[in-house]
């Protein structure tokens, strides 16, 4: 290109993005709402409302109302110690057996003396999230009709979801909120015409649960099982009414209304996890909110969410198809994905909005289920898996520009590091700590109840990569210096139990296992235990490599630096390529038993390690095209989220498209998937099935990985960019590492405009339209 014609392509991009940069502003003003034309029938259509503390779920039922309430802190079970402390004597015939190529033997011998004592994952006291319980309205209606213009919603830019309809000409209209700044939930529920709400108002729970009224209150208290000696988990619910016009009267546990023009109901509720004073605590909150302006108390709740909400918006062009109900919309976007690009920045919002919704800090990051729940007994406990699960919880926090929503995570992780430091002793006689596949909010960390999937040690180092992650993004040496102890001593756990292989001379993990995945052994059995499975390999690398920058950042443990920097010279590669040309899952060339496992975790390091790259190592890049061709596109909906960030990583954007078109599939099933299937229900939750929110998060943080990426070095706009996205989009206020804002506009596929901002001038590496550029951001 000739110098006439590169300026003449510079002022066409300056036009362009004098035409598109509004663009920005308007994607934010495009309605962001869920919506439908009917009330729901199941609890994967009910609309999810929080607070990072209190969760409601309401159905919009016109003659019944179910409304499910959570709270993030309420668990069964207890804490408890079920190391098994002779376990690590058993570490040499183990390891003896592994040598002699005697895998299902050895693991038999770990499902007798190397797995945690007691139930385990199966009972308390390891516990389980549970619902809280649920609100139910009955309505009455002076004669009976058939409810006209129905309609209910939830609006992402205002977490409110209302319910409207007309009965007998009158029309009845519902808002729900859980009130950012005054910590209760409300529900305001209004008639057309004076005189013409009538309703009555129960609590329950379907175990644990003593309901009362007193004077016009209704509460709801119990105690959940603890599975030990010590008293279980409190808690304590509190509704009351204000009304405009009527009577609010009692008729045993149940508070009537009679004949209103408006009912407000609020919601206080809280439980003794770390809160002695949660009695107190609810009357407190429920008071403030009843001495409220509603309007006020509304306007004060949008604002509060609206400082995390407002910072990304989002714009891919094309046609928003908005005025179609939410479930029918996803139907047809099955049907034609390209014809809808408002949904994919639906769902990207929507993950975001589930995060601020569901997380605060001081309190719990979100489980499998985030903040909901509908039951007792919540698939899986409802529990913090960390072989994945957990992490993609949080993969869109940072780039979304919610970073200090990352900080629920990092406190739960320090609370896992004593316990951690004693099942590191009893299993390994190890220094440092360790957690393995599962951990609750009691600080378990001992392996699971069977060898073949409960043994994976990848855990405490996985989440050292979360920990690390927000460094990255935010440059904060003051958190870098508060998490160093919790690093630090991940990577001595990891370096004191290496051990030599006698095939290659590398130091490695024994024994272990690939997550949840197992291959078959020459002699047709198969097993999941092995030596240095590839995952671990990865995650020791990255750790140590993030620990030695740590020290050398604050400026202190030169000794054990050295030590780490040795045994990084003795780990296996990165990523190894098998003779079929896929990325080696193990040590060894072995066979899987399920060639499509919803596991990849040996890619790891393609995502959300940067150790491969298709700039930096092209051919393990390649290696794991190869892998994810075999193991298919389908999957439970966190395999498939997992699959598109892999793709993105790959530069690959129709792929990646193909994989996010896969996860909004609808379905309707709730029974329990380990293989093909996945999908997303009609309120977006994603579908294992059952209900996973990992789907959501892992879905959001893929839509973002391909408009930015700032892992390889460089922040990289527009790296997988599918076709149908090419035509013009604009985003603004996503984060790269380094603590960058980035702003962009483009055509055609092509960037035409674009902002880099941050706290310092210093120079940045920008990848833009395919080339490197260094730039000077705007300070900000």
């Amino acid at each position: 290109m000739n110098q006439q014609q590169s300026s003449f392509r510079y002022i066409l991009l300056i036009v362009l993005a004098a035409a598109i940069w509004p663009a920005i502003a308007a994607a934010q003003q495009s309605p962001l709402r869920l919506w439908y034309n009917k009330p729901a029938k199941i609890w994967e259509e009910t609309l999810p409302l929080g607070n990072g503390r209190l969760g409601m779920t309401p159905d919009g039922g016109v003659n019944r109302e179910k409304i499910v309430l959570n709270d993030i802190t309420l668990w069964s079970g207890a804490p408890q110690d079920a190391n098994n402390y002779e376990a690590y004597k058993q570490l040499p015939a183990i390891r003896q057996l592994l040598k002699e190529g005697k895998n299902n033997e050895a693991q038999a011998l770990m499902d007798k003396s190397f797995v945690c004592t007691g139930k385990g994952s199966a009972d308390v006291p390891f516990g389980c999230f549970q619902m809280l319980g649920e609100l139910s309205l009955e309505y009455a209606y002076p004669k009976k009709d058939s409810p006209s213009r129905y309609e209910r919603a939830l609006s992402l830019d205002d977490a409110v979801a209302t319910a409207r309809y007309e009965v007998n000409g009158v029309g009845y209209t519902r808002e729900y909120f859980t009130d950012f700044n005054g910590d209760v939930a409300v529900i305001r529920l209004t008639a057309s015409k004076p005189g013409q709400l009538n309703c009555r108002i129960g609590i329950s729970r379907p175990e644990r649960a003593t309901v009362q009224l007193k004077g016009k209150e209704l509460q709801m208290s119990g105690e959940l099982k603890s599975g030990t000696a010590n008293p279980g988990m409190k808690y304590l619910t509190r509704v009351q009414a204000k009304l405009q016009g009527g009577e609010l009267l009692t008729d045993k546990d149940t508070l009537v209304i009679k004949n209103a023009t408006e009912a407000i109901l609020y919601v206080s509720t809280a439980t003794d996890f770390n809160n002695p004073g949660y009695t107190a605590q609810t009357q407190r909150l429920l008071a403030a909110a009843m001495k409220q302006n509603y309007a006020q108390q509304k306007k004060l709740h949008i604002a509060a969410y609206q400082r995390l909400f407002r910072r990304v918006s989002m714009d891919l062009g094309g046609v928003s198809a908005t005025d179609v109900p939410t479930d029918q919309r996803l139907i047809n976007f099955h049907q034609a994905p390209a014809a809808d690009n408002g949904l994919p920045v639906l769902f990207y919002q929507y993950g975001r909005y589930l995060t601020i919704s569901s997380t605060r800090v001081g309190l719990l990051p979100p489980n499998l289920q985030g903040l909901w729940a509908n039951q007792i007994q919540t698939p899986w406990n409802g529990d913090y898996h960390l072989d994945v699960n957990v992490q993609m919880n949080h993969w869109p926090v940072e780039v979304s520009n919610l970073s200090e929503l990352n900080l629920p995570l990092a406190a739960l992780v320090k609370g896992m590091v004593q316990p951690g430091e004693r099942t590191a002793k009893a299993y390994y006689n190890a220094e440092g700590w360790v957690a393995h596949v599962i951990t609750n909010v009691w600080g378990f960390t001992e392996p699971g109840e069977s060898a073949s999937w409960g043994v994976t040690k990848s855990g405490s180092g996985w989440l050292c990569n979360n920990l690390w992650e927000h460094y990255a993004f935010t440059n904060d040496k003051k958190y870098l210096e508060d998490i160093y102890p919790v690093l630090k001593g991940s990577a001595a756990f990891y370096s004191s139990i290496l051990v030599k292989d006698d095939h290659t001379g590398w130091l490695v993990t024994s024994p272990s296992s690939s997550p949840e995945n197992s291959f078959y052994l020459p002699n047709g059995q198969h097993a999941s235990i092995c030596n240095g499975p590839t995952i671990d390999n990865q995650i020791i690398r990255e750790l140590f490599m993030n620990v030695i920058t740590a020290a050398k950042t604050l400026g202190k443990d030169a000794t054990f630096i050295a030590t780490l920097e040795d045994k990084l010279k003795q780990l296996p590669p990165a990523g190894r390529i098998a003779k079929d040309g896929r990325l080696m899952e193990w040590l060894e060339e072995y066979k899987e038993t399920e060639p499509t496992h919803r596991h990849i975790s040996h890619l790891y390091g393609l995502y959300p390690a940067s150790l491969i790259t298709p700039e930096t190592t092209p051919d393990l890049a390649e290696a794991c095209k190869k892998t994810l061709e075999v193991r298919g596109d389908d999957g439970p909906s966190w395999s498939i989220a997992y699959k598109q960030l892999f793709w993105a990583r790959l530069h690959d954007g129709n792929r990646a498209f193909k994989l996010f078109s896969g996860l909004i599939k609808p379905t309707y099933n709730t029974e329990i998937n380990y293989g093909p299937g996945g999908g997303i229900y009609p309120n977006l939750f994603s579908a294992g099935p059952p209900f996973q929110i990992d789907g959501n998060y892992g879905g959001a943080a893929g839509i973002a990985e391909m408009l930015v990426q700032s892992h390889a070095g460089f922040i990289d706009l527009l790296p997988a960019l599918p076709d149908a996205w090419k035509a013009s989009g604009a985003i603004k206020g996503l984060k790269a590492r380094g603590n960058y804002t980035v702003d962009m506009t483009w055509k055609d596929g092509v960037v035409a405009s674009y902002k880099i901002s941050g706290p310092t001038t210093h120079k940045v590496k920008v990848k833009i339209n395919g080339t490197i550029k260094e730039i000077q951001p705007t300070k900000i």
